[in-house]
C-alpha cells in the first residue's frame, strides 16, 4: 500500500528508537499504522505552528504596545482585509489537515480483496475467532489464572510483565496478507483493537462491522478490548501471532485435523469420567471468574456448592446454563458437549455429589 502521510515524517517515525514507544504510539507493523503515526505527527506540527504564531503575536502585542510605554488603544469597527484573512487562513489550515486525514480514513475502510477473512465475536469475557475460509474456530481467553490476578492470600507470585495480555490461544495470521476482520458480539458492545496495526473496531450485538490489516513483519502483537463491557473488561486481551505463510499453512492444516478429531458423534454416550474431565476445563474457562474455582460464588453470582440449582432437577440446571437468569448470562456459544460436561461437573464436584450426569444428546434436544 502506498503511504498517504508526508514522506519525511514516515522516515522520521521509522528511525525512532525503540524507547520512543514509551511516549508515542507503538512501533507500527502495518502501512496504515505508519500512515496514522505520520498523520499524527503532521497534525501536531500544525498545532505547534499555530500555537507559536498566535501566542507569539499576542505576547508581542502585549509587551510592545502596553499602556506603560505610552501606547493608546486604537478604536476601529470593521476591517475587510482582516476578516478575509481570519476566514481564509483557518480554511487553508483545515484543508491541510483534512486532505491527508480523509485519505487515511478511506484506506482504513477499504476491506476489498482480502487474502483471509476472520470473524471475531466478543463475549463476556473472551474472543471467539472463526476462520471463514478454512472452517476453523476457537476461543481465546486470558491465560493467567484468576488466583494469580486476585491473590487474596497475599502470597508472593511470579508473574509475567504481560500477565494481563497473555492468552491460551492467540489469533494466528500470515505475514504480508490482507486480513479482513468481521466483528460482532454475543452480548454487549466490545471493541477489538491492536495498536501496532492501527486497528480498532467495535463488536456490536446483531451487527457485522469490518476492518482490515496487513502485517509486514512476523511476531506477537497485543491489544485489549477497548470498550467498557462489564466487570471483567480488563481481562479480554487480544493477541495476534504473525507467522510466515508456510508456517500458517502448516498451522491451519494441523488445526483442521485437531478439530475434526474432536468433533464427536451427536449420539455418542460419554462416560462420567470423560464428562468430568472436560467439564472441569469448561468450568475454569467460563464459570470460575464469577463463581470462583471452588464454587463458593462471588458478588452477585451465588455459590454452586450446595445450591438448589446444582443439586436440584438436572433439567432446571440445564435451562439456567442455556438461557441465563438475572446476572447469569446465557451460554449459546458453548457446544452441546461443553454444556453437558460442565453441568455434570458442577453437580458432582465443587462439594456437590448428586451422582447424575447429562449427555450431549439431551442438550441438543433442549436447544430445539
Amino acid at each position: 500500500m502506498k503511504h498517504t502521510g508526508p514522506g519525511w515524517m514516515i522516515a522520521l517515525l521509522a528511525s525512532m528508537p525503540a524507547h520512543a514507544a514509551e511516549w508515542t504510539f507503538q512501533p507500527p507493523v502495518t502501512a496504515i499504522a505508519r500512515d496514522v503515526g505520520a498523520l499524527h505527527a503532521w497534525i501536531m506540527w500544525i498545532i505547534l505552528a499555530i500555537f507559536v504564531l498566535v501566542f507569539g503575536v499576542m505576547f508581542y502585542a502585549i509587551l510592545r504596545h502596553r499602556r506603560s510605554l505610552g501606547h493608546e488603544a486604537r478604536h476601529f469597527h470593521e476591517n475587510t482585509t482582516v476578516e478575509i484573512l481570519w476566514t481564509l487562513i483557518p480554511l487553508l489550515i483545515l484543508i491541510g489537515m483534512a486532505w491527508p486525514v480523509a485519505k487515511v480514513v478511506l484506506a482504513q475502510k477499504d476491506t476489498r480483496n482480502p487474502g483471509l477473512t476472520i470473524k471475531v465475536t466478543g463475549q463476556q469475557w473472551l474472543w471467539q475467532y472463526d476462520y471463514l475460509d478454512h472452517r476453523v474456530g476457537f476461543k481465546s481467553r486470558l491465560a493467567t489464572p484468576r488466583t494469580q490476578i486476585n491473590n487474596y492470600d497475599g502470597l508472593p507470585i511470579q508473574r509475567s510483565p504481560r500477565y494481563l495480555l497473555e492468552v491460551d490461544e492467540p489469533l494466528v495470521v500470515p505475514v504480508d496478507t490482507k486480513v479482513r476482520i468481521l466483528t460482532t458480539s454475543n452480548d454487549v458492545i466490545h471493541s477489538w483493537g491492536v495498536p501496532a496495526f492501527a486497528v480498532k473496531q467495535d463488536a456490536i450485538p446483531g451487527y457485522i462491522r469490518d476492518t482490515w490489516f496487513t502485517a509486514t513483519q512476523t511476531g506477537t502483537f497485543r491489544g485489549q478490548c477497548v470498550e467498557l463491557c462489564g466487570r471483567d473488561h480488563a481481562f479480554m486481551p487480544v493477541v495476534v501471532k504473525v507467522v510466515s505463510k508456510d508456517e500458517f499453512s502448516r498451522w491451519i492444516t494441523q488445526k483442521q485435523a485437531e478439530q475434526q478429531k474432536v468433533a464427536s458423534d451427536p449420539n455418542r454416550v460419554w462416560t462420567r469420567a470423560e464428562l468430568m474431565q472436560h467439564g472441569e476445563k469448561v468450568y475454569k474457562d467460563n464459570c470460575a471468574s464469577c463463581h470462583q474455582e471452588n464454587g463458593k460464588g462471588l458478588g452477585p453470582f451465588p455459590a454452586l456448592t450446595g445450591s438448589k440449582i446444582a443439586t436440584g432437577p438436572i433439567t432446571g440446571h440445564l435451562a439456567i446454563v442455556l438461557k441465563g437468569k438475572n446476572a447469569m448470562p446465557a451460554w449459546p456459544s458453548l457446544s452441546n458437549e461443553d454444556i453437558a460436561a460442565v453441568v455434570t461437573y458442577e453437580r458432582n464436584a465443587l462439594g456437590n455429589k448428586v451422582g447424575d450426569e447429562l449427555q450431549p444428546k439431551a442438550v441438543a434436544a433442549a436447544r430445539q
